[in-house]
């Protein structure tokens, strides 16, 4: 990871993933207004710096954990995502952010893929990824204590997602119910149960 702090580059390294950090200071917070949010105008306004990198916007999060705020974009690529792309779109966006100044506090800018187990938040992101092995948890347990799924995504319909097991039957998980899905990698999932 390469963290900025004001004008000083320090490089860092976060999990394995490519990631950079901008300290900003925001002051009128006009995004904020506008109707979806940060993350919306955020979206709006990094997915033509992707492009012109040759990426794309996996996603946007405008998130608080502990005392500190930060941003992230999740850039995505065929093939996949090095630190001189996150470096880039990083750079990239650090101007324009600073001058549609959509944050009102302090937040850090984190650019970086959306890594192997990529959290499917979008229907693009099911369309995309209709038949590939994915990972369910669950706001609460299931009767039975369940919280986590496995299975083939076979389907996803306002919201709800349809698994479809080893043996063929499917189960519909409905959107309420749905805490995150994520690809599954059997090497980096924790232990999940079968549909």
């Amino acid at each position: 990871m390469l963290k900025y702090q004001r004008n000083n580059l320090v490089r860092m390294k976060e999990w394995g993933d490519p990631l950079f950090c901008l300290s900003l200071r925001g002051e009128a917070g006009l995004a904020g207004s506008k109707k979806g949010g940060v993350a919306a105008a955020v979206w709006e306004l990094a997915q033509p710096y992707a492009e012109k990198l040759g990426l794309s916007v996996w996603d946007v999060r405008y998130v608080r954990e502990g005392g500190s705020r930060f941003l992230r974009i999740y850039i995505d690529r065929p093939g996949g995502v090095g630190i001189d792309d996150c470096e880039k779109m990083s750079r990239a966006v650090s101007g324009p952010l600073d001058r549609l100044d959509p944050i009102a506090e302090s937040y850090c800018l984190e650019v970086s893929s959306p890594g192997v187990n990529r959290e499917l938040t979008r229907p693009a992101h099911f369309a995309r990824y209709r038949g590939a092995q994915v990972a369910v948890r669950l706001i609460r347990p299931l009767p039975d204590g369940r919280r986590n799924l496995h299975g083939r995504l076979a389907g996803f319909a306002g919201g709800d997602v349809i698994l479809a097991g080893e043996s063929g039957q499917t189960r519909t998980v409905l959107r309420k119910d749905i805490a995150s899905v994520r690809l599954r990698e059997d090497d980096f999932v924790e232990e999940t149960e079968e549909t």
